[in-house]
C-alpha cells in the first residue's frame, strides 16, 4: 500500500510540475513511463494522472489544433515558442491514446476499465473544445478517430471482451456515440474480414455481436434528445436524423451477417432478429441472403431462419415459393427428440395458421406428423397430437384423413 501512495504521490507531483509551469513540460515523459510499468496500480496511478493532464490541457486550448504536423519539422521551424509548445504537448497527447489503447488488452480489468473511462473522457472533451478544425464555419465536428481507437480494442481478435463490453454500454445511449460507433464497426468488419480471408474468427465476431446487439434504437426522431455533443444548431446535423442512424443500423448489420459466422452466433442473431433488428432496418428484404444460408445449417437454426423469413413473407411482402416446402423437410425423427421441440412446435402452429392455406398441403403435414408420432417419446406426443387436432379444426377439409378403413379416397 506504501509503494501505491508512493506512485500516487509521484505522479500527481508530475501533473502540478506540467500544469504549473511550461518549463516543467518534460516531466510528462515519467506519467507516460508509467503507462507501461508492470505493476498494475502504477499503471493505474500513470492513467488517472494523464486523465487529469491532458483533460485540462484540452480545456485550457493548449494542445495544437489541426491536422498534426510532424514534430521534427515543427520545433526546427521559424515558429513561435507557444505554437511549439502546442505541437509538442499534442505528440505526447497522442502517445498517451496510443499506450490507453493498448491498455485496453491489458491482463486487469481494473486497468481495462479505467483506460476504457478515460478514453470516453477524453472523447467528450474534444467534443467540447474539437483538435480538428470544423470543414466550414458554424460546421459540427465528433472524434471519430478517437471514438474509432475505443471501439476496435472493444474488439479483439483473440479475446472475450463481452465484460469491458457491458461497461461500455452506458455511453451507448447517447445518441451522436451510438451513431459513430456503428459507423466504426462497420468499417472494422470490412478490414478485418478482408485480411482474414473471410474464415469466421469467433472471438472477434462474437465481440461484435455482444457490442451491437444490445443496441436501443430509437423509434421516432423526437427521442434523439440526447447528445454528448452539444449543438445549438442540430436541425442540420446529420446524426441528429433518424433516416441517418437507420441507415448506419442497417448497413453494419448487414456487414457483419454477409460473412460465415460461427454456428453458435446463427441461432444468437436468428432469436433476436424480429425484435431488434428487422424494425429498425429501411430494407428487411434485404436479409434474404442471411436467412438462406442460416436455414441450410440445419436443425434450430434452420427452424428459426424460416421465422425469420416468414416475418418478411407477411410482413413485408417478400415473396418466397418454397417456405413450405422447407418448413416441411425438417419434419425427421429428431424434432421430438431434440430441447428446441417446443419452439418447433410454436413456431410450425404459426407457420399453418392461416385459414387461407390449400387442404393438400395442410394434409400432408398432418400425415407426416402422424407418421413421425409412432415413435415418438410419451411427452413428445403431448404436443404432437394437441397440433394435429388443432390443424384438423382449422381446416375440416382434411377431416377425410380420419379413420379411412376402405382406403384412400379424393380430398373434397
Amino acid at each position: 500500500m506504501a509503494e501505491a501512495g508512493g506512485h500516487a504521490a509521484a505522479v500527481a507531483a508530475c501533473v502540478d510540475a506540467v500544469l504549473g509551469s511550461r518549463g516543467g513540460a518534460n516531466r510528462v515523459f515519467e506519467i507516460l513511463e508509467l503507462l507501461a510499468a508492470e505493476e498494475e496500480e502504477a499503471v493505474a496511478c500513470a492513467v488517472r494522472a494523464c486523465r487529469r493532464l491532458f483533460g485540462a490541457l484540452l480545456e485550457r486550448g493548449e494542445l495544437f489544433v489541426g491536422r498534426l504536423p510532424a514534430e521534427e519539422a515543427a520545433l526546427a521551424g521559424a515558429c513561435s515558442a507557444e505554437h511549439k509548445y502546442k505541437v509538442w504537448m499534442r505528440h505526447r497527447y497522442s502517445s498517451c491514446l496510443d499506450c490507453l489503447s493498448e491498455l485496453l488488452g491489458h491482463g486487469s480489468f481494473q486497468v481495462k476499465e479505467l483506460s476504457l473511462c478515460t478514453l470516453m473522457k477524453f472523447v467528450e472533451l474534444e467534443a467540447e473544445h474539437p483538435l480538428v478544425e470544423a470543414e466550414w464555419k458554424g460546421g459540427f465536428t465528433f472524434p471519430r478517430e478517437l471514438l474509432k481507437i475505443v471501439v476496435d480494442g472493444l474488439i479483439p481478435l483473440n479475446e472475450d471482451a463481452s465484460l469491458l463490453i457491458s461497461r461500455f454500454q452506458e455511453y451507448m445511449e447517447y445518441d451522436d456515440i451510438r451513431y459513430f460507433v456503428m459507423k466504426a464497426v462497420t468499417e472494422s468488419i470490412g478490414q478485418v474480414m478482408q485480411k482474414t480471408k473471410e474464415r469466421p474468427l469467433p472471438f472477434y465476431q462474437q465481440n461484435i455481436f455482444s457490442l451491437i446487439s444490445p443496441i436501443n434504437m430509437p423509434n421516432k426522431e423526437r427521442d434523439m434528445v440526447k447528445f454528448m455533443v452539444k449543438q445549438d444548431n442540430r436541425e442540420e446535423w446529420k446524426v441528429s436524423k433518424l433516416q441517418a442512424h437507420k441507415q448506419a443500423f442497417e448497413k453494419m448489420w448487414l456487414s457483419f451477417l454477409k460473412h460465415k459466422l460461427p454456428t453458435g452466433l446463427y441461432k444468437k442473431v436468428l432469436v433476436i432478429l424480429h425484435d431488434c433488428i428487422l424494425p429498425y432496418m429501411n430494407e428487411p428484404t434485404l436479409m434474404i441472403d442471411f436467412l438462406t444460408v442460416a436455414y441450410g445449417i440445419g436443425g434450430a437454426i434452420s427452424l428459426l431462419a424460416l421465422n425469420g423469413l416468414f416475418i418478411l413473407i407477411h410482413q413485408h411482402n417478400l415473396e418466397y415459393p418454397d417456405f413450405y416446402k422447407k418448413l416441411y423437410s425438417l419434419l425427421d425423427p429428431s424434432i421430438y427428440h431434440v430441447k428446441y421441440r417446443a419452439r418447433f412446435f410454436h413456431l410450425a402452429d404459426l407457420f399453418l395458421s392461416s385459414s387461407h392455406l390449400p387442404a393438400y398441403l395442410v394434409a400432408a403435414f398432418i400425415k407426416r406428423l402422424s407418421r413421425l408420432a409412432l415413435t415418438a417419446p410419451p411427452e413428445a406426443l403431448l404436443m404432437v397430437i394437441p397440433f394435429i387436432c388443432n390443424l384438423f379444426r382449422r381446416h375440416p377439409a382434411c377431416k377425410v384423413l380420419v379413420h379411412r378403413p376402405n382406403g384412400p379416397e379424393e380430398l373434397q
